[in-house]
């Protein structure tokens, strides 16, 4: 360590030192950028972030070598071969590139260190040829242990550089990276420098075709400067560029792709913002919630087409009228919610919302036909009545059906007597109870189908509620009161345990895809119960798919990440469901293990006729893609969805093109193997037929 340290402080110029540590520092921390970018890409991509990784990283360590040499002090003449000196060069890029082309072949592997370990001994390559190349009046002595060590370093710390950026454990890795390479340099430098001893003998003439100091200092400055300059110029160019891409998604993911409003997740988050900012105590703010009258009536008769060009036209209009302080956005297919911040007294929320009316109620030139629609609003305040932000839109909501039982185009201002349906929803949730323990609720099914060869590839389990009075009753309208009553969690181990147990009776040995709500994934118990229904049922637990939300994440990130971890050690699979309707999504996928993703039907049913659909869908599967994770798009309607889909790269599709929902006996031939895939979806129509009926 003493001759080292001595080899160091005494044998090398300070200047020199200096310069060469500025060049290693930079050099170090680009290449380990670069080498980051190597990982994260793939194909051609993938190799020019190579050869730039390589380049710059090689380039570093020579220069480096060359500037210290430079600052090196010896009692005789001196000089540096052309051929060697460039050879040396030549190696350092060589091995740094092969050493990252290793390191970046697989995600987890020994080869990560092992790319290192060559990187690292590169190092040492290019030390000794460039020594080979140095041209003095005398001999060279090398004492071995000193060499030893200089390639045991190089090795050591080349791997631990390639580590912390294959295995980060804290997002301070990266510094770690570049640290390790600096070492790996310096250390291998210096401790081969130290087993060196120059001999001076007069009988050695230097060769007479040398480059003497003061060129090789220009030369390799110039180079370095410019080699440093490009890639970094490159590496800026690449974050701009990535990061233009992730605000461009964020815009999408949170806009209606349909109307360009903002839609649920960005309406949330402005109204929480709103809540949690300092403001004029004497302002309160209004939420106006309303949706859009004879919508439905437009859609059966005029097709699709119309309804979508009524709520561009709605949205359009909408947009205008808003002022300073006021926020509207689409929330559902033809809802809407509006916010005001600057609300003092009734007649502010309820002039904006006759605004609004008049707005909506103006005729719609669609194809020669004018439509027309109309709407009723409610209103509801904060701070007044409501305690959370969920029971402000709440009021709000029922103040809306209070307006529409009035009159068309109506105003309704919440009030506390409106609550009688929260008594009839906690009704409804004592009746689920017992409907239940007699048995109401049964399994449906829907087929989830290859893109390319149709063939059916596993079936998502959904629940009806079959009740002895209303008939079947749509999930939409109780499984919120079963969430808001907790009863979800019971509800949902019933739809695990019975799924499973007949699945396991199939002689087609389908997957099946089961819903988990919020609540469930929150309940430390849920790995345990599921361990216990798949030993109970005997279905392979590689066959149970397990479907989350994003919301169902976000509330206990840790919590969350812990609970499906321990799913995927029982061989179970997770998937998230309705991809792109939060804003979180990317964070996510970089920090779960999911094994698909499935993106929003919302999103499908527009991707042939909106760009913004299109781009939303086609940005997800690129992402996915690069982060090895398939993709099933539900709402598949129509050819052109599937042919779209197909195009993309989407491998699994579902939705109403290949059947509607339906129970257990219309895919008895499916799952007991009667059928070839190409019948399945024939087989399929008579629970299709039952299912519409329903």
């Amino acid at each position: 360590m003493l001759r080292v340290l001595s080899c160091i402080t005494v044998e090398h110029s300070l200047p020199h030192l200096i310069f060469a540590t500025v060049i290693c520092v930079l050099g170090s921390m680009l290449s380990m950028r670069l080498f980051t970018r190597v990982r994260r890409s793939q194909g051609l991509q993938k190799t020019n972030w190579l050869f730039l990784s390589g380049f710059v990283g090689g380039s570093t360590i020579w220069t480096t070598h060359f500037i210290a040499m430079l600052g090196y002090q010896t009692p005789v003449a001196n000089g540096y071969d052309p051929t060697l000196t460039l050879l040396s060069l030549f190696a350092a890029v060589a091995t740094t590139m092969i050493g990252f082309a290793i390191a970046s072949i697989a995600q987890k592997s020994a080869l990560i260190e092992a790319g290192g370990v060559i990187v690292g001994l590169g190092i040492a390559v290019m030390h000794y040829v460039g020594i080979a190349g140095y041209e003095i009046e005398g001999r060279l002595e090398w004492q071995t242990s000193y060499v030893v060590a200089s390639l045991v370093l190089a090795g050591l710390f080349g791997a631990v550089a390639t580590n912390r950026i294959g295995r980060p454990i804290t997002r301070f890795c990266r510094h770690g990276a570049a640290l390790s390479l600096i070492l790996a340099i310096v250390l291998t430098h210096f401790t081969g420098m130290a087993g060196l001893t120059i001999l001076p003998d007069a009988t050695v003439a230097a060769p007479t075709e040398i480059i003497s100091d003061g060129i090789m200092t220009g030369l390799v400055s110039a180079v370095m400067i410019i080699i440093l300059a490009l890639g970094a110029s490159t590496y800026i160019i690449d974050m701009q560029s990535t990061q233009a891409a992730v605000e461009r998604y964020r815009h999408l993911s949170l806009h209606d792709p349909l109307t360009n409003l903002a839609n649920r997740a960005a309406f949330n988050e402005h109204l929480s913002a709103l809540v949690n900012k300092p403001r004029d105590m004497t302002a309160n703010i209004a939420v106006l919630s309303f949706d859009l009258d004879r919508f439905k009536e437009i859609n059966d008769v005029h097709g699709h087409a119309a309804g979508d060009a009524v709520l561009r036209a709605v949205a359009e209009r909408l947009s205008r009228i808003m002022q300073s302080g006021q926020f509207v956005a689409r929330v559902g297919g033809d809802e809407f919610v509006a916010v005001m911040c600057d609300y003092f007294v009734r007649s502010d929320a309820k002039g904006l919302a006759q605004r609004m009316l008049d707005e909506i109620a103006r005729p719609i030139e669609w194809n020669g036909h004018a439509l027309t629609v109309g709407s009723s609003i409610g209103i509801s305040t904060y701070p007044g009545q409501a305690d959370t932000l969920d029971d402000l839109l709440s009021q709000a909501d029922i103040a809306m059906y209070r307006a529409k039982s009035t009159a068309t185009n109506s105003i309704c201002f919440y009030e506390p007597s409106m609550d009688q349906a929260a008594r009839e929803r906690n009704a409804l949730a004592s009746e689920m109870r017992e409907g239940l323990a007699r048995g109401e609720f049964e399994l449906f099914y829907q087929q989830q189908n290859d893109t390319l060869t149709r063939d059916i590839v596993g079936l998502e389990v959904l629940l009806r509620w079959r009740h002895p009075v209303r008939g079947y009753i749509s999930p939409v309208e109780f499984i919120p009161i079963a969430e808001k009553t907790g009863f979800i969690i019971e509800l949902g181990e019933w739809v695990l345990r019975a799924a499973c147990a007949e699945a396991a009776t199939w002689k087609n040995p389908l997957r099946i895809a089961v819903n988990v709500a919020p609540q469930q994934l929150g309940d430390n118990r849920l790995p345990q119960i599921v361990h216990q229904i798949l030993l109970e049922s005997g279905l392979p637990a590689a066959r149970l798919e397990i479907e989350i939300t994003e919301s169902g994440i976000i509330a206990d990130h840790q919590h969350a990440l812990q609970a499906i971890r321990r799913l995927k050690a029982l061989g179970v699979k997770v998937a998230m469901d309705d991809y792109g309707t939060g804003y979180s999504s990317l964070s996510t996928l970089q920090s779960f293990p999911f094994d698909k993703i499935k993106i929003d039907r919302a999103f499908v049913d527009g991707v042939v006729t909106n760009k913004q659909s299109a781009a939303i869908v086609r940005s997800t599967l690129i992402l996915a893609a690069s982060l090895d994770i398939p993709v099933l798009a539900e709402g598949v309607e129509n050819e052109d969805h599937i042919d779209f889909l197909r195009r993309e790269g989407c491998l699994q599709v579902q939705g109403f093109l290949f059947g509607k929902p339906g129970p257990r006996s219309g895919i008895e031939a499916i799952v007991n193997g009667e059928v070839p895939a190409v019948q399945q979806e024939t087989v399929l129509a008579p629970a299709v037929k039952k299912s519409a009926a329903a």
